[in-house]
């Protein structure tokens, strides 16, 4: 199936209709979309999904050492374990196609939004429980979505009760937590298995045309990599900030915030970005602008410093960085974000002669 055929058709017909007004597109540089294609998959998706997986193989040991000696130092060990591994999973998440999206994988390691605290309360529910049945990677892997990814896992090393951690060995709530750890490696495993098959996806990637199970031709190719940099730029603003803080004239909902009992919001959103930016770079996808549009990429890479930069500058503690008196940074993020898009959909896509007349962003 060609997920991104119906996309590309989307962007001919806009581009027919918009032909009497809009000028014709630069163009795209064809000949460097095979190199940019293969840079894509060898050194940012695949080592990045590797990253991840190592990471929560790490993460899993460093739970089962909670588990079996329930000191502050194991504890302490295995909040930082989960640190990097919400780092590294950020970096990568970025990328919401190919072979994590097949059989929910994504949402088995991160469910997120949780809208109505319904995947929260099932976490709460399973803990107070206690079956021990329940505590095992296999029988995690077969519950909700909600029970299985790092949320849950935030809520067992940092929610309500965390301190029974420490009091005892063993007990549910850390083998739970071990068993959610364990689950998290397995899927991201599974990622890693498909892109590392020679004959598999990352083939098809790097060689558009009839032999490709996924692109039909260069464009479609390109079509997707612009896709992963939209559709991950409006996550930060969509899922990530505008979740909790849509600007001045809305109340912040700091709760909403993804990762803000462990403090991790702003490192993950961090994160994503970084992982965009190292798309865009290390891929070389301004080799894709004309010669006379190497401006656009100029500016995307002032957005990205900017949002990386200003980071650093926001508390880590979120109800504090919602306050009136940081709201002027959070501004100015919310802002940036959205130019990030623009730049990026509409100067940097119709450039290369992808979104002429056509908002790739909205989809319409």
């Amino acid at each position: 199936m060609r997920l991104w055929q119906p996309l590309v058709l989307s962007l001919a017909l806009a581009g027919q209709a918009a032909a009497q007004t809009a000028p014709a597109p630069s163009g795209l540089n064809e000949d460097a979309v095979p190199q940019v294609m293969a840079r894509a998959v060898d050194e940012v998706i695949r080592p990045g999904y590797r990253n991840m997986q190592q990471s929560a193989a790490r993460l899993t040991t460093a739970m089962k050492d909670l588990c079996a000696d329930g000191t502050q130092q194991t504890l302490d060990k295995a909040k930082s374990t989960f640190d990097d591994t919400i780092r590294y999973w950020s970096n990568i998440e970025i990328v919401q196609t190919g072979p994590v999206i097949h059989d929910n994988l994504f949402e088995h390691i991160l469910f997120f939004p949780d809208r109505k605290g319904v995947g929260l309360k099932q976490v709460q529910a399973l803990i107070a429980k206690a079956d021990p049945q329940d505590a095992t990677v296999d029988a995690i892997a077969g519950k909700s979505v909600a029970l299985q990814g790092l949320t849950a896992l935030e809520y067992v090393l940092y929610g309500n009760g965390s301190d029974d951690l420490t009091k005892q060995k063993n007990g549910f709530r850390c083998q739970y937590g071990a068993a959610v750890a364990g689950n998290i490696q397995r899927e991201a495993g599974e990622v890693v298995a498909a892109w590392e098959k020679p004959d598999g996806v990352q083939a098809s990637w790097k060689h558009p045309g009839p032999d490709s199970e996924d692109f039909m031709d260069n464009k479609e190719a390109v079509t997707a990599l612009l896709g992963i940099l939209v559709h991950g730029a409006e996550t930060v603003r969509d899922q990530r900030l505008e979740q909790f803080y849509k600007g001045k004239d809305a109340a912040p909902r700091p709760r909403m915030a993804i990762y803000w009992r462990s403090k991790n919001t702003w490192k993950s959103m961090a994160a994503n970005i970084e992982g965009l930016r190292t798309l865009w770079q290390k891929a070389g996808m301004a080799d894709l602008l004309p010669a006379d549009k190497k401006p656009i990429a100029d500016a995307i890479e002032a957005n990205f410093k900017t949002l990386l930069d200003t980071v650093p500058k926001l508390n880590p503690d979120i109800d504090v960085a919602t306050s009136d008196a940081e709201r002027a940074k959070l501004d100015a993020f919310l802002a940036t974000s959205r130019d990030l898009i623009t730049k990026i959909s509409d100067d940097y896509g119709g450039a290369i002669g992808l979104s002429a007349g056509f908002s790739f962003s909205d989809g319409d």
